[in-house]
């Protein structure tokens, strides 16, 4: 009897991934509490590699930031980030003049296009207990056709994601259908906005000693089921540990048996673009010369400049969620 199951990879940092996406990246930090800066406690980023933290040490990193941790401005080209925030924050800022708070549980879906400059930062805004960070971030391709599009940034508020409850398990519904459940619309340039395309971004949670049956796809897709934290589980007699990934056959229903604690799995899955990728950093093309056009494009033109004060720019400790877009609309949570 047929498992489903094509193989199994561990999972580092990044996690592997399969077209239509280039990446993608799992943080789990537990920050102690905040200073006033919105960092941690200056004393605790002794014997840190400050500007380049991705060792883990006493649970938590600094990534790229000096005072507080995340990513200073930095480019991107030719594909899409999708940031999904299950606990704590992000602070976002970027080179259209669009800025936002978002976390626990919303998403910010950016089409990079033909260029951007983004930062996002992770304040700790609690001062008096600790501030863990739950965080995932995609990278899903753009076609060739799309490559050069104009950017654009779009929330989607946790309040809005469709969430399918099942007599064991919640199905949180970032992209793509799930039994009718339909998510909200991606960017309208994504591979995502076609529904032939099948793209799918589902955050599953089964309880504990249970069956979950997932359904299959209509299309031939490549579908990676991610087992980020739970004990083991079973495919038929295959056991599969927590911290693997799992590349499943996308045209049959795989039942899967929970261990003695809930499961969280990620599920990526959509048709493949099948087109040649190059890639040099945060520039994702089809061709060499095209990246070499992205650099000599970014080093005259920085697409479009800093608007913010600092590489590191966060928004005020007192500020809820919320999202600046570059017409200047502003929605708050």
């Amino acid at each position: 009897m047929s498992t489903g199951i094509k193989h199994t990879f561990p999972l580092g940092f990044p996690w592997q991934t399969e077209d239509p996406f280039l990446f993608c990246v799992y943080h789990l930090d537990h920050y102690p509490k905040g200073e006033e800066t919105m960092g941690p406690d200056p004393k605790l980023l002794e014997g840190r590699n400050i500007g380049n933290d991705f060792t883990i040490k006493d649970g938590w990193r600094m990534y790229h930031g000096n005072t507080i941790p995340g990513f200073p401005y930095h480019p991107h080209r030719g594909f899409e980030t999708i940031t999904i925030v299950n606990k704590g924050f992000c602070d976002h800022s970027d080179s259209l003049g669009a800025a936002g708070r978002f976390g626990e549980g919303d998403v910010q879906w950016m089409t990079a296009g033909r260029g951007v400059q983004h930062s996002e930062m992770f304040p700790l805004l609690k001062q008096s207990e600790e501030n863990p960070l739950e965080l995932f971030q995609i990278w899903l391709n753009l076609p060739k056709v799309d490559k050069l599009v104009e950017p654009h940034f779009k929330m989607l508020w946790h309040e809005d994601i469709p969430v399918v409850q099942e007599s064991n398990a919640a199905i949180k519904v970032i992209a793509g259908v799930y039994k009718g459940s339909e998510a909200n619309s991606p960017a309208p340039n994504s591979w995502a906005a076609k529904a032939e395309n099948e793209v799918a971004i589902w955050n599953i949670k089964v309880d504990e000693k249970s069956e979950y049956v997932l359904p299959k796809a209509k299309t031939n897709v490549n579908r990676t089921l991610y087992f980020y934290e739970g004990s083991e589980i079973y495919f038929g007699d295959r056991k599969v540990n927590p911290n693997f990934g799992i590349s499943l056959d996308g045209s049959e229903d795989v039942t899967i048996t929970i261990g003695k604690e809930k499961a969280h799995f990620l599920l990526l899955q959509g048709n493949p673009i099948d087109e040649r990728v190059a890639k040099y950093g945060p520039f994702v093309m089809n061709t060499n010369a095209e990246i070499e056009q992205a650099m000599e494009e970014y080093r005259l033109t920085q697409f479009g400049g800093w608007p913010w004060p600092y590489p590191d720019n966060v928004h005020d400790r007192e500020k809820g969620r919320f999202a600046l877009y570059p017409d200047g609309t502003i929605i708050e949570k």
